[in-house]
């Protein structure tokens, strides 16, 4: 397994998704994330199941700045804070969620979807408890599972989105880490619960081919302030120039043969 911090990667010309497959080989695989969805491509599976979240609130407990995303980390020890349902074979223990942006509101998704960037992504990562630990599930084709919610500029946001952007003061830098007790990330779904679902791979280095996709069809309203909140985070050091941290997102990767299936008509 490749140490991730062992080699330094960014998403800037020098150490960006172009270059990650000269240190991270996985990259360059024939599973990889994300993709760009088109209703053409999609097909309908009636036998998929609804997806549900019991997530325990007490199990939050971090907000941090990695140079690279906002992460809320959470208590993933027992099975408090569980994805399942849906296309997956069974429970899957909530361990982190992150944010992917641009520098501006017409792009910052990963995944588009016919044709369309959002201003922003938000993954929620779970791994397979029959595994020892979240480490070996990275290694195994059914280890994670994403849910993933598109973030939209528009009138009306979210306020649900405030608790983690009142936070981001504390944690301007990388490096710097808050306390982020009581949140249940649930609040942050959107109404719909419609999503497609595809084999992929985690979107950063070392990008393991381990990931089961659950990608909402609707997003979730955030204003543009909320967005110019996430690009005021630094990608450097307290003690580094200030680089804002902006454009976190891996380009599309190929689809080759996989299908994208869709729990609605």
């Amino acid at each position: 397994m490749i140490n991730p911090n062992y080699y330094p990667w960014g998403y800037d010309s020098d150490n960006g998704p172009d270059q990650w497959h000269k240190n991270y080989p996985f990259a360059k695989g024939r599973h990889q994330s994300p993709i760009e969805i088109n209703n053409k491509d999609v097909h309908y599976d009636s036998s998929l199941l609804p997806w549900f979240a019991s997530y325990d609130p007490g199990a939050a407990k971090t907000i941090l700045n990695n140079g690279k995303t906002c992460r809320v980390v959470f208590d993933d020890s027992f099975d408090r804070s569980v994805l399942r349902g849906g296309p997956l074979p069974g429970v899957y223990r909530l361990r982190q969620l992150h944010f992917h942006w641009g520098s501006s509101d017409d792009h910052g998704s990963e995944h588009v979807v016919n044709g369309v960037r959002y201003a922003g992504e938000l993954h929620l990562l779970h791994w397979n408890p029959k595994y020892s630990n979240y480490l070996d599930a990275k290694r195994r084709t059914d280890g994670i599972a994403v849910l993933a919610i598109f973030l939209q500029v528009g009138e009306t946001p979210k306020p649900e989105m405030k608790r983690i952007l009142e936070e981001i003061n504390a944690i301007k830098t990388k490096g710097k880490n808050a306390p982020f007790p009581n949140f249940d990330p649930s609040i942050l779904f959107p109404k719909s619960h419609d999503y497609w679902t595809y084999h992929g791979s985690v979107t950063t280095p070392p990008c393991e081919e381990c990931v089961t996709w659950i990608i909402l069809r609707e997003p979730i309203i955030v204003s543009s302030d909320q967005m110019a909140k996430l690009r005021s985070l630094s990608k450097n050091a307290e003690n580094e120039p200030n680089h804002p941290l902006v454009d976190n997102w891996r380009p599309t990767q190929p689809r080759y043969f996989r299908m994208v299936s869709a729990s609605f008509l």
